[in-house]
This record gives structure tokens, sequence and C-alpha cells, in this order.
């Protein structure tokens, strides 16, 4: 018989345990000091059990050591490419391509480098490195006697600062933007070491594409066994159910579609009892959903302006029956801002913001936040949004915009808002 006592701890083990989890989901790499501290020690805390699930059910190895937690993530989907690396500022811009070279440039220069480093130092072994002939080959140049090239390294070093591998003992990167001084680093090795995340190093990649290096580098041992590719497409089909804000029936292969029928329960059940997060089993899909809200990267616009606008589009949206065009997206804010203009702020109303490529189409803008949330909803890591061929999938979009709008009507005690495609199918546990 359970003793009230043993009720309680048990309680309070499976509370730390969650709020571990939560905490490695959304930012997995965790440090001893700083904002996540905290959060930290409990991973600490309960390192065996975590790493046991993962292990089991993600295959995302966990390493927990006096300093660091670090979940080395795989994606379900190797080839999404709508949450790449964003500048640590406000504005929180995507990464470029260039920017993307020079965070490997940056971290080849680190890892062979000393303790301390100065930011110029680091930036004229980022230019040496880069005249290697098969970036030259690649069309890869770098030079930083411009104040904009400058700026590129910039936003690679604050990455790096928000994610601990460096710490400033002196100076300031805007001085070096400008070129008036230089910035002293120490470099945390640990978190330095931990960073990469594949099965296997990128130097030992011998494929040609892009896709087949995404495949070696993440790749597993050979599948030959019925039980070996069970275990392989539970922990895919897992990690798609913890990362993307909806798994979709229409973009599994047959076998993982009759694997996940057969096992849908299972599968959420052991994801719900961990993290917390709830199942919305729709005809198209699963959602597993977070009724805390503090596990998504962008969160839908509520409040002001935007929050209108927001509530506005979706219900245009959830009335769509197929794919809507950016273009189309626009002309649908420009008339609403000539029938609710009244009613929002100033700035939406100029005409530089309502006009195609203001209000509407900007990055950042009202558009782009409501179309994208979806699909920057990936629950944990920064991320940043691609313009997906310029089509913003309705399904997709309704399945999460609505769930928001529900969210909203139902803390505000408002009407009842329309439901999207898949309604007729069950909720929740199956």
């Amino acid at each position: 018989m359970t003793t009230p006592l043993a009720e309680v701890l048990d309680g309070q083990h499976a509370a730390e345990l969650r709020k571990a989890a939560r905490a490695l989901l959304k930012q997995p790499l965790l440090l001893s000091h700083g904002r996540y501290a905290e959060e930290f020690r409990l991973v600490r805390r309960h390192a065996a059990e975590l790493r046991e699930w993962f292990d089991r059910n993600t295959g995302w190895p966990l390493h927990v050591d006096a300093e660091t937690a670090r979940l080395r993530k795989i994606p379900g989907v190797l080839d999404d490419a709508t949450h790449p690396a964003r500048e640590v500022t406000r504005a929180a811009t995507p990464f470029t391509r260039r920017r993307y070279v020079l965070l490997c440039l940056a971290l080849a220069a680190l890892e062979r480098g000393e303790s301390q480093i100065a930011l110029g130092r680091l930036a004229d072994q980022v230019v040496l490195d880069a005249t290697e002939p098969r970036l030259v080959a690649a069309g890869i140049q770098f030079t930083l006697d411009r104040r904009d090239k400058r700026l590129d390294l910039a936003a690679v070093v604050r990455l790096l600062l928000s994610l601990g591998v460096l710490r400033r003992v002196a100076g300031d990167e805007d001085a070096y933007v400008n070129g008036a001084g230089d910035v002293l680093y120490d470099v945390e090795r640990r978190v330095l070491a931990g960073l990469l995340a594949t099965r296997r190093g990128p130097s030992t990649v011998q494929a040609e594409t892009l896709d087949g290096r995404l495949t070696q580098l993440v790749a597993e041992t050979a599948l030959d066994s019925d039980e070996l590719r069970f275990r392989a497409m539970r922990q895919t089909l897992t990690r798609r159910l913890l990362d993307d804000p909806v798994l979709y029936y229409d973009e599994l292969s047959d076998a993982e579609l009759s694997y996940l029928t057969r096992q849908r329960g299972f599968l959420t059940a052991r994801v719900a009892d961990l993290t917390g997060l709830v199942p919305e089993i729709r005809a198209e899909g699963i959602a597993m959903v977070d009724a805390e809200d503090d596990l998504t990267d962008v969160r839908m616009p509520e409040q002001g302006t935007q929050g209108h606008i927001t509530l506005l589009l979706a219900e245009y949206l959830a009335g769509m029956g197929g794919p809507v065009t950016a273009d189309r997206l626009a002309q649908r804010v420009r008339e609403l801002a000539a029938e609710h203009g009244g009613f929002w702020a100033k700035s939406a109303r100029e005409a530089g913001m309502r006009s195609e490529r203001g209000l509407c189409s900007k990055p950042g803008s009202t558009t782009e936040n409501v179309t994208r949330t979806p699909w920057r909803q990936r629950r944990h890591r920064p991320a940043p949004t691609t313009e997906a061929d310029g089509v913003a999938h309705s399904h997709l979009i309704r399945d999460r915009v609505l769930h928001e709008l529900r969210r909203i009507r139902d803390a505000c005690g408002g009407p009842r808002v329309g439901h999207g495609v898949g309604d007729d199918a069950q909720s929740g546990q199956s």
C-alpha cells in the first residue's frame, strides 16, 4: 500500500523528470551556469532515466558532465529547411549561406586555437581558411574590409556567445564591426566539443550530393532485421512527434504509416507521459499540443494590431479549400486594412506598411508571422523561416492556427471559432 509520503515523493520525482525533459527539448545544450542553471541541475539529477528514454525512443544520445548537458538531437526529416539558425537579436534574422560557412570556419579555428582568442585573430584565421581550394571553387570568398562583412562575423560570434562556446572577457562586437576596437574571449572547450550532433565525422562522408551527405552523417548501423527496422521507425516517428507541430500521414512512407497505425496509442502515450504534451489526433495526422505553451519558439500574435490581423487572417485561411499563395494573403491584408484600419496602430496604416512589400510581405511582418508560425513552431531550438516556394499549406495552417484561436477564445470567453479540416476525426488518446 502506497503511503501519502511516497505518493508525494513520486509526484515530485515525476514533475522534476518532466521539467528536465522539457528543458532539454527546448534547449538541447544546457550549462551549469547562466539562464538554465536550475534546469541543468535537474537534468543531471535525472540523467540516467532521461538518457535511457531518449536513447530508446528517439535514438538521441544524452551526454551529461559537471558543466554541460547535451542532447544530440537528429531531426526526423533531414531536408526540413524551415528552422535554421537566427541572429541573437530582437530581429532574429535567419542566417544566410555566408554566415553558415563563417560559423563552420569559426568553429574549426576555435577547435585548433588556444583557450583565449581575440575577435581580430579569429577573423584572420577565418579569412585564411576560406582560401581552401574547394571553398574557392564553390564561389565562397571572404574579406572583412567592409562593415557589412564584419557584421556577418559578429553575428556568428554572438550566436556562439549565446550557446556558451565563447565567454566575453573584454571589448564589444559593435566596436569591432565599426573598426574601432577588438574583443577578447575565453573558449569553453567542453561546450565546443559537444556541439557536433552527428553519428560520424563530416570529414569521413564520401557522398557528393547534399541529401546523400546528410543521410551519411546520421546513418545508423545496417538495419538487417525486422527488430532494427521497427526500432528505427519508432525513433523517427517519435522525433517528429516531439519536434514538428504536426505529423502528417501523407508525408510518411507506407511502412511508417502502417507502423504508426498499429502503434499510435503507444507512441503518443510515451511522449505524453514524459513531456506533458497532449496528442490531438485528426484525419490528416497528429499534433502534440503543449498545454503549458512554453515549448514553442514562435507564439501566435494575440494582442494589439498584430493579434487582430492574426484572427482575421486565420478565419480567412480556415475557410479556404486549398493552398493560398503569399500574394493572395498580401492582397487579403490590404482588403482588411481598408475595412478595419481605423482600429489598428498608425504604423500599420502607413502607405509603406500597406504596400505589397510592406505590412504584407516583409520579414517579420504580420502576414509572415501568421503564415510562418506553424512552420516555425518546432517547439524547441530557435530557427528560421523559408518561403516554401511562396505557398502556404492551408491544412497545416488551419490545424495550428485554429488551435491557437480556440485557446484564445476559451481564455477570453469569446464566441466559438470554426473548425478546420479533419474535425470529424477523433481527438485525444487513441
